[in-house]
């Protein structure tokens, strides 16, 4: 199992109209919510803080400010870039939204 996290960029224009305080962060996720939650807390973040899978982009993950992304990786987070994360995001929405077969 492993813990990712993105580079950091700048989301300014998101941070000002949602009247956030940090402008710069990256996005921290992992193979399955239990071990995301666990690293999460190793980290300091609020559960609160917790952004689950939504009709957007982005799939369940915390957003991160870069002073957590440096000790998110000493503590044993992958460093992957914005098209893995995205590609990743991708496959859970892919398996969210596809048809069930044990009905």
């Amino acid at each position: 199992m492993s813990v990712y996290v993105d580079e950091v960029r700048d989301w300014t224009l998101i941070a000002r109209q949602r009247g956030l305080r940090h402008t710069h962060w990256c996005h921290l996720t992992a193979d399955t919510e239990a071990e995301l939650h666990a690293f999460a807390a190793r980290l300091g973040l609020r559960r609160s803080w917790f952004q689950p899978q939504d009709g957007g982009r982005v799939g369940w993950h915390y957003d991160i400010t870069p002073p957590k992304r440096a000790r998110a990786v000493g503590l044993g987070a992958r460093e992957v870039d914005y098209r893995f994360m995205a590609a990743l995001m991708d496959q859970r929405r892919a398996e969210r939204d596809a048809p069930r077969t044990d009905t």
